[in-house]
């Protein structure tokens, strides 16, 4: 391979394979340069998605279906008094929530029980939810240790996930309950995984397939469905879909009369079909947090005066995270921007001196026919040649301490394909903007002078 290259590049390659030692005590400037740069890419690219699946997890792209409609006080805003408990919301729903309403990414049914649950003599009192697959996502779940639960029902003892706090009281204090067994109503389940989320105080929940705790309290129904969007700002639209497809689905039409029907508040269109109420109802988890706590008037004052609460929640998210991330790219860029200065005059002052050993040389190049042009260039390569090696050996340098540093801290990273070839480039470009001065001066030399140097 070698005979094929560039005159000049063979010539750079011999001249500092010289001097191994300080060729490469030269390029570690800007090794550590671009390792330190990837690595700090590769976490903020990590913490930036972290940082995304919290907002998530906080609710913003989040849909709650619960079974039943009653809003106390009602009547004051023209709200329909509907049933407390319905039990019509059954798991056809869900499939045709799931295959009907667009931009969703995750679904799960949940069905809810207080009950007793035993290890052995232990036992507490607490909430048993039967959940899918997709609950885990809904609330961006770290689960440590252990794992989500089965797509499939498995054989044997059904599984369950456990809240950190229900697990220290009936397993003891910091204990791994992971593969021990549980008895709800005299169904075993064994355990595969403990959440650390303190959403809704699922730390204090036992949380396990919702077919079997159907099949365990012999009912069809459920309590509640929980809806993902892919987007924060799709929640309203997601949810008066969802509110539309069920009142199809369970029959609830207004019912027709001849006097003039008085205009409805906010929350009298969202819990019913005009003068019918729902046997359900819909909220987004954004209008969930706004209302909470207060009265039914206020509540629908609230949202009537907001309607678009989670596009305007979805403003605020995107504007936070654009600010943070400028902020760490003007981070990045000035550890970048040191690092590779630092490199770059190492380079140029190992350039200097390696101008000044090789004078005579220069003067005898110079004598034989060599043009000015021709000196500098080649010292301008080998500027280069250092800086892109260097570069090469800082990526592979930089990929492997990310991996590193993102399996110990628990965060995904990432590098992307444009990033390395950026820093290969910034690498190159190093090389080039300080390898000029000593290249420049190795040209301007006199060849009778040069050669006059011992």
């Amino acid at each position: 391979m070698i005979p094929l290259l560039p005159v000049n590049i063979r010539l750079a390659i011999r001249s500092l394979n010289r001097n191994r030692l300080r060729t490469f005590l030269t390029m570690l400037g800007i090794i550590i340069g671009v390792a330190a740069v990837l690595t700090m890419v590769a976490l903020g690219t990590g913490a930036r998605t972290s940082i995304q699946s919290e907002v998530g997890a906080a609710g913003t792209n989040l849909v709650f279906v619960k079974a039943g409609n009653y809003t106390r006080g009602g009547e004051s805003v023209g709200i329909v008094a509907g049933r407390g408990a319905a039990r019509t919301l059954v798991p056809a729903d869900v499939d045709a929530i799931a295959t009907t309403v667009k931009d969703i990414r995750q679904i799960s049914p949940s069905l809810s029980q207080r009950t007793f649950i035993a290890n052995g003599e232990a036992r507490a009192f607490a909430r048993v939810q039967g959940i899918g697959a997709g609950f885990a996502a809904a609330y961006a779940w770290d689960l440590k240790p252990g794992r989500m639960l089965s797509e499939t029902e498995v054989a044997g003892p059904a599984e369950a996930v456990i809240g950190r706090s229900l697990a220290d009281k009936l397993f003891g204090e910091g204990r791994d309950p992971v593969g021990k067994t549980l008895r709800v109503r005299d169904v075993a389940y064994t355990v595969v995984g403990v959440t650390a989320g303190d959403a809704e105080d699922h730390k204090d929940v036992l949380f396990v397939p919702w077919k079997s705790l159907q099949r365990s309290l012999g009912v069809e129904h459920l309590d509640g469905i929980v809806v993902v969007a892919e987007r924060a700002g799709e929640t309203s639209k997601i949810a008066a879909d969802i509110a539309t497809l069920l009142r199809k689905r369970h029959g609830i039409v207004e019912q027709q009369s001849g006097g003039t029907q008085q205009p409805l508040g906010y929350l009298a269109q969202t819990r019913g079909a005009g003068n019918v109420p729902d046997d359900f109802s819909v909220e987004t988890q954004a209008a969930q947090a706004l209302t909470k706590g207060l009265y039914t008037p206020a509540a629908a004052f609230a949202l009537a005066n907001l309607p678009q609460l989670d596009e305007v929640t979805l403003t605020e998210m995107a504007d936070t995270l654009d600010r943070s991330s400028d902020t760490m790219t003007a981070l990045l860029a000035g550890i970048a921007g040191i690092s590779l200065i630092v490199g770059g005059i190492g380079i140029m002052n190992i350039m200097l001196v390696s101008v000044t050993e090789r004078t005579r040389e220069i003067g005898l190049r110079m004598a034989t026919g060599a043009r000015a042009g021709d000196v500098a260039l080649q010292f301008l390569i080998e500027a280069m040649t250092l800086s892109i090696v260097g570069g090469f050996v800082g990526l592979i340098l930089g990929l492997l301490s990310s991996r590193l540093v993102g399996w110990s801290l628990g965060w995904p990273t990432s590098v992307s394909g444009a990033a390395m070839m950026v820093s290969i480039g910034i690498a190159a470009a190093v090389g080039l903007v300080f390898g000029s001065y000593p290249a420049k001066r190795a040209a301007n030399l006199d060849p009778i002078v040069a050669l006059r140097v011992e």
